[in-house]
């Protein structure tokens, strides 16, 4: 018995999806559950079992290959099947020809001997493609290109302590090694290499040409498409955080002793903009040709900043029926396993209404771009102590609060200026008054 192998769905929006490696090659032997590729979406990867035990009859594409969602990639056989034996349903052309005999031509008398027809010489195969896998650790296209062309043996390449999923050499973990030990231009504090002669040409900069990986490539056209399709309009405004600062202050260590993580603004922020949209439906809708489509759920995506400098937004779905707990643990949860390279396909889409806080990096006011098809993202400045005049019994005072600054980008084909603006006033609104406690 033959059992195909097929590209999973992973998402509704899913597609197709790239093969990173085979963990098998042909000929091996596999229990069923075991993992025997990894994938790459323009999300997150994933690793997808054997469908059965058995051994491996044919695999159909070579890694970096894109293949369609169910569309069959290797074949399995069970029950005895080997390499090279017909494949049960396989198109007529796919199958192993049977050996055609030889003619013979005989002679007068019983004791002819048959005339032995030569066969044709062995065709050289090609050699194999680099394999993705040495030292016992895997190393993605990007990073064995970039080592071939710097003339890294196997072995060196092995003794990189990797940052990435499960250890793995990152693109900026292996240029940083060549950086350190002279292989590569250092760069200078623009992030330019540095001038170095060139023989025969004074002085001048050397360029590199590092290919995008498919999810900056994916990230790139997303954007792209985003600033196309939506008339962008922003609103800014000021909220003090400052009850917000308290109760951190005050709460800070016995919720990271409870609960295992720790407590930050982020989910305060993204509670408020859930309660806020409950009143404003057409920040959390969508568009659909001349249709307005009024999403039954908030589900909130959170972008996170990744270790190797992308980005991903995972999805915290019915955050609608979530209390300020919920969010906080859903929150931590779905960013740590974002960050370890563990997130599932599904939870890096769907999302209604996107969020993100760049002010974790000490930026204090962005213009992000929407995420489609969300008509509306929040940007999130850094918070800092300012004076501010206040009004008091006395008369006007100044007072240090700590300050921060919102942005609410909005496609102002749905969203028109007023309503954005009475959007965001009311996250402020609750930020300003909800008990953190």
């Amino acid at each position: 018995m033959v059992v195909d192998v097929v590209m999973p769905k992973l998402g509704e929006s899913i597609v197709e999806a790239t093969i990173i490696e085979w963990n098998v090659a042909v000929g091996d032997t596999t229990q069923r559950d075991a993992t025997i590729l990894e994938i790459s979406t323009d999300k997150v990867d994933s690793e997808i079992p054997s469908p059965a035990s058995g051994t491996v009859l044919e695999i159909l594409f070579e890694p970096n290959a894109t293949v369609e969602v169910g569309a069959v990639i290797a074949r399995i056989g069970t029950e005895g099947e080997v390499p090279g034996k017909e494949v049960a349903g396989a198109p007529a052309e796919d199958r192993p020809k049977a050996d055609a005999q030889p003619p013979s031509t005989a002679g007068p008398g019983a004791g002819s001997q048959p005339t032995v027809v030569p066969q044709p010489e062995r065709q050289p195969q090609p050699p194999a493609p680099p394999t993705s896998r040495a030292n016992g650790r895997f190393y993605s296209p990007l990073v064995r290109a970039i080592a071939k062309k710097e003339r890294l043996a196997l072995d060196e390449l092995g003794r990189i302590a990797g940052s990435g999923r499960q250890g793995r050499v990152t693109k900026t973990d292996l240029l940083a090694y060549l950086e350190a030990r002279g292989k590569v231009a250092p760069l200078t504090a623009a992030g330019e290499p540095q001038a170095t002669p060139v023989p025969g040409r004074g002085v001048g900069l050397v360029d590199e040409v590092v290919p995008m990986s498919r999810v900056r490539q994916r990230i790139a056209q997303h954007m792209r498409q985003s600033l196309d399709t939506s008339a962008h309009v922003y609103s800014v405004a000021d909220c003090d955080m400052s009850r917000a600062v308290e109760a951190r202050a005050r709460h800070g260590d016995a919720f990271r002793q409870r609960e295992g993580f720790k407590l930050t603004y982020t989910p305060m922020i993204a509670y408020a903009t859930i309660k806020a949209i409950r009143e404003f439906p057409l920040t959390n809708a969508s568009i659909k040709g001349a249709d307005i489509i009024m999403k039954r759920n908030i589900n909130l995506g959170i972008a996170v900043a990744l270790p190797d400098d992308s980005l991903i937004v995972p999805v915290m779905q019915r955050t609608e029926e979530l209390n300020f707990l919920g969010v906080a643990r859903s929150m931590s949860d779905l960013a740590q396993r974002a960050r370890d390279g563990q997130l599932k396909p599904d939870e890096a889409v769907g999302s209604t209404f996107t969020i993100t806080n760049f002010g974790v990096f000490g930026s204090i006011i962005g213009l992000p771009i929407i995420n489609q098809p969300n008509v509306a993202i929040l940007g999130v400045g850094a918070i800092k102590k300012e004076p501010v005049v206040m009004e008091t019994a006395m008369g006007d005072s100044i007072v240090i609060r700590s300050m921060m600054m919102l942005s609410l980008g909005h496609d102002h084909r749905l969203v028109d200026g007023a309503y954005g603006a009475r959007f965001l006033q009311r996250i402020i609104h609750y930020l300003e008054t909800l008990d953190w406690a």
